[in-house]
């Protein structure tokens, strides 16, 4: 449901007459600007280009990437938790992890080898902030994915809380190669869009590039400063 503006000309002509003015302007025309340079920025680039982009980018994050089909999906994500030391993991309640043929790992091969799975619960505020805190690793899946920053964008909503990609100690986050764009002017593009359609977004819109780190102190980069010490990405060919 969309929310409604109260009192707003009364609000604006208050703020008007504080300023010296009579009336408060009508409408705003937008500018039409003679270039648009942060377009030009990978134009045309094809899905492949892109993948070459993120992959040479996440060096710079401190990220390891990985290429896979959804097949193979299930093996290098076992991997990684491996590498990553295992522990516990926390994921959101999120239809893409079945369609990705994930339903086993989850279920049977990891709680065999006594890794505990937590699958958020919305009716469970505070049980949900505890597990995210204790756990080793965050799993998640991009819904957008900006190959010039190596920036995950991730929708939040009740059944994946943003906690479980900041809380862990690691972050696994599943790309589908689909949804790899060249840079934020077409995410901002896409979720407008979206916007524009009358569809449902969350509040939070987190976009997420590697792991934590700050360079405030004399400009040394620190990573792991609030949140994850390690990401990984997998993208998943389309195919």
């Amino acid at each position: 449901m969309s929310g409604e503006v109260q009192n707003r000309d009364v609000f604006l002509h208050k703020i008007a007459q504080r300023l010296g003015r009579n009336q408060v302007a009508k409408a705003v025309e937008r500018p039409i600007w003679s270039f648009h340079p942060q377009d030009t920025v990978l134009k045309g680039a094809s899905t492949d280009e892109l993948l070459e982009v993120l992959i040479k980018q996440c060096k710079s994050i401190h990220t390891d990437i990985f290429v896979t089909n959804k097949t193979g999906l299930s093996e290098v994500l076992n991997n990684i938790v491996i590498e990553f030391g295992g522990g516990s993991i926390v994921r959101g309640k999120d239809p893409r992890f079945e369609e990705y043929g994930l339903s086993p790992l989850f279920n049977q091969i990891w709680p065999n080898e006594n890794i505990d799975i937590y699958e958020w619960d919305s009716t469970k505020d505070d049980v949900n902030i505890k597990n995210a805190e204790k756990a080793s690793i965050g799993i998640t899946i991009s819904d957008i994915t900006l190959a010039e920053s190596g920036t995950s964008v991730l929708f939040s909503s009740k059944d994946r809380g943003r906690s479980i990609n900041f809380l862990p100690l690691a972050s696994v986050i599943i790309i589908p190669k689909s949804s790899t764009v060249p840079r934020m002017t077409q995410a901002a593009r896409l979720i407008r869009d979206k916007i524009k359609k009358g569809e449902h977004l969350s509040s939070c819109i987190n976009f997420i590039t590697g792991p934590s780190n700050s360079a405030d102190i004399e400009m040394n980069l620190v990573v792991g400063v609030h949140g994850p010490v390690k990401a990984a990405y997998v993208v998943v060919e389309d195919v």
